[in-house]
């Protein structure tokens, strides 16, 4: 009796997310939406558990936070393969690549918990960022082969939750475990919690060996940006560079965010692993409200003006607390409205990515997620060295200035038909 409850209980939590999709969205999407979600939101956390403990971690391995930013760059920059790894994911099954992908992360989290000096631990992570990408993968292209262009931005804004879940729940459950133990048992934490959903993303996806053929628009296509704009861009091969040069210019904002605001808040104002997490929580909520916004708004406003107003919001942000980072209130707020800018941004920008190549979804998104790993490698290094030098302020004046590229490489043209 207790097993049957509980098998309800989880079907039902396993379909919440696609009651939000109405039944012009395919079955297969509506029914499976929560569980790739649910098993994204376990893969980021593992991904996203590193950047706000890099001190806790580096100290735990006798190592510098420099150091160790080493390390998170070199697992970064194992994501340039992004694009082969597109390449790969669009002539398998997506049911056995992100089956795979989250097998893979799982492992990289269990080699970063047994990990005795940086060396393993960069191993583990380029493990566990590769095997993510090819879960991020997998999952775009089965949305682009299952919702048509003019309406993946809410499908793509509901999976992307998983992002802000990932932090507000993922990162601050492996927080807690780090504070009551190690920073190794909150890695094993996410380890098992992403193998069992490797189980459930197998058993629930169906075979999709032939994704179904895209879909292209009239010759007529509607002006860029209106709502009555359908199908895919018909001519997109010269937006490529600028989207993989938007898509590096943000992450690298990002990044230096990222990896210094834990660092930020244990040394000037004492944080423990214990509060890193509330702060986690905090953020992860504030990263929710702009993934839901993404996902109602990013198709009417246009994908390629949303992406750009996120990275917007990003430069006062980030200038802001570069002046006010000795301040724990404005300096918190800031942080959080830098990370909402840029949670909205890629979020509106995903869809971009696997609209990239037509008939290869993966290979598109794979090359702008290879760009943006580029551009977080660069950082992850840059930022940490910055912040070890000067302080928090230098980083974000970088940041900024990233973001700064990234709105003009996202600003929409006239002449453009990748937008909506």
């Amino acid at each position: 009796m207790l097993s049957t409850c509980y098998g309800r209980v989880a079907r039902t939590l396993l379909v919440v997310l696609g009651r939000v999709l109405d039944d012009s969205y395919p079955a297969e999407v509506r029914q499976n939406i929560t569980a790739i979600t649910i098993g994204r939101l376990c893969a980021n956390s593992c991904y996203r558990f590193a950047p706000p403990f890099l001190a806790v971690i580096a100290r735990g391995l006798h190592v510098s936070l420099a150091e160790l930013g080493v390390a998170i760059a070199i697992s970064e920059g194992a994501g340039l393969s992004s694009p082969w790894l597109g390449h790969v994911v669009d002539r398998v099954d997506r049911r056995l690549s992100a089956t795979l992908g989250l097998v893979g992360v799982g492992a990289g989290a269990l080699v970063a918990a047994g990990s005795t000096g940086r060396l393993q631990f960069a191993l583990a992570l380029i493990l566990l960022a590769q095997s993510k990408v090819v879960f991020d993968l997998s999952l775009g292209a089965w949305i682009a082969d299952h919702v048509p262009y003019d309406r993946r931005g809410r499908v793509v804004g509901l999976t992307e939750t998983s992002w802000a879940l990932g932090l507000l729940i993922g990162v601050s459950l492996m927080g807690l475990l780090t504070a009551a133990t190690s920073w190794r048992y909150g890695y094993t934490g996410g380890a098992v919690a992403v193998l069992v959903m490797s189980v459930v993303i197998g058993m629930r996806l169906r075979h999709d060996h032939v994704p179904p053929a895209p879909v292209t628009p009239a010759p007529d296509t509607p002006a860029p940006d209106t709502p009555a704009s359908v199908g895919a861009p018909a001519h997109i091969t010269g937006r490529l560079w600028k989207v993989m040069l938007g898509g590096f210019a943000l992450m690298a904002a990002a990044q230096c965010v990222f990896v210094t605001f834990g660092s930020w808040l244990k040394d000037t104002f004492g944080f423990s692993a214990a509060q890193l997490s509330a702060v986690a929580f905090v953020l992860g909520g504030v990263e929710l409200v702009a993934s839901v916004t993404a996902a109602r708004r990013t198709d009417q406003w246009g994908k390629e003006r949303s992406t750009a107003a996120g990275a917007m919001l990003m430069i006062p942000s980030m200038l802001l607390l570069a002046m006010w980072h000795e301040h724990f209130g404005p300096g918190l707020a800031l942080l959080a409205v830098a990370i909402v800018g840029f949670e909205f941004a890629i979020v509106s920008a995903l869809s971009l990515g696997a609209q990239l190549i037509p008939a290869s979804p993966a290979r598109g998104l794979g090359m702008m997620i290879g760009a943006g790993t580029a551009g977080r490698a660069v950082m992850s290094i840059s930022a940490t060295r910055l912040y070890t030098a000067h302080g928090l302020a230098a980083p974000m004046v970088l940041g900024a200035s990233a973001a700064t590229v990234a709105v003009a490489a996202f600003w929409p043209r006239p002449s453009h038909t990748l937008t909506t």
